[in-house]
């Protein structure tokens, strides 16, 4: 007779805590099909609504209701402030979310601020603040108004932080606001092209205006639910438009002071994964911390006869991503010393 498996072993891979979808630069314009900035690569305006759509009804069918979709960013397409279509097709955007059976956090990206100001955003659906969650008696972990950064608690133990990597950023802000003017002294430092979009010649390519980065503010705030997260021995999904580990990530697309990011977070044990959009062709790599880091592959950029979702499954031991259509499946292990008991 064979050996019964070990249930430790078993009983930590089979039983799943919660799962959660995640969507990344669904971009939707009500305009014929196009191509990107180098032209290069077809992008589908109109059809990304219907991508959403077909997400949306798989989600709400999963047997396991996910218990969140975090959207990453990027929502429509910028060409919607050209045709004076902004509010509309959010609007039309929005409306398809509603159908969605359960909460939706929505990200800031570059095309979210193509299309609105800051304080328009802030006063919007797109701002999901209201779904975070406070920790009692530690007011060092209540965000600043100053940024669009929140964390909630999906399950017990486990922490979600939603970061603005447009912090520090030229777009969507007053010309005449200190950040404005510091950012832009950030980015000419970093960028002498008279077109700032273009990393041509740059030593450090993310210094272009379509990124951008992360406040000291912020990520001293980050630094604080990190250690608490530590003390309390919870796992911290992070979430960004912009990716922050260069082996996931076109160089191009990185957020301007990612090494900053990644030194708080590399400081402590908690940071299980990282998820974020804005390269459309997606990535993934673990960095030397155990971090998982996955950019989300961009809808915008999905033949209609393809998809880009998914969804995340966590187990006691690790998360597994189920894609659809041209995201990969993956397997995203705990590192050893962070064995999970409930």
């Amino acid at each position: 007779m064979a050996d019964k498996p070990n249930p430790g072993t078993l009983s930590d891979s089979s039983e799943q805590l919660f799962s959660f979808g995640v969507i990344a630069d669904i971009q939707y314009a009500d305009l014929e099909d196009g191509y990107n900035f180098q032209g290069n690569r077809k992008r589908y305006y109109r059809h990304s609504l219907l991508h959403l759509q077909g997400a949306i009804e798989d989600w709400n069918k999963e047997g396991n209701t996910p218990c969140c979709v975090l959207q990453l960013g990027d929502i429509i397409d910028g060409y919607n402030a050209q045709y004076k279509a902004s509010e509309k097709s959010l609007e039309l955007v929005m409306n398809t979310f509603k159908m969605l059976k359960v909460p939706v956090h929505h990200t800031w990206g570059n095309h979210e601020f193509y299309n609105f100001s800051r304080d328009y955003l802030t006063n919007s659906k797109l701002n999901t603040k209201f779904l975070e969650d406070r920790i009692a008696c530690h007011p060092e972990t209540i965000p600043s108004e100053n940024y669009y950064a929140y964390h909630f608690v999906p399950f017990p133990k486990f922490r979600f932080i939603l970061l603005d990597a447009y912090d520090l950023s030229v777009l969507g802000v007053d010309q005449s606001s200190p950040k404005y003017q510091q950012s832009m002294k950030m980015l000419r430092e970093h960028n002498p092209n008279m077109e700032l979009n273009s990393p041509q010649g740059l030593s450090e390519p993310q210094f272009v205006q379509f990124n951008g980065g992360f406040s000291q503010e912020q990520l001293n705030w980050l630094n604080e639910i990190l250690t608490f997260s530590d003390t309390n021995q919870e796992k911290v999904v992070i979430v960004s438009h912009l990716p922050i580990y260069p082996e996931a990530s076109d160089s191009v697309c990185l957020a301007w002071n990612y090494t900053d990011a990644l030194a708080v977070i590399w400081s402590h044990k908690c940071v299980v994964c990282f998820f974020a959009g804005h390269t459309h062709d997606g990535g993934y790599s673990e960095d030397p911390f155990g971090v998982h880091h996955v950019n989300i592959e961009g809808v915008i950029e999905t033949a209609p006869d393809s998809q880009a979702f998914g969804t995340v499954h966590v187990y006691p031991d690790k998360m597994m991503l189920k894609g659809r259509g041209r995201i990969p499946d993956r397997i995203m292990n705990y590192k050893k010393e962070k064995a999970f008991h409930l």
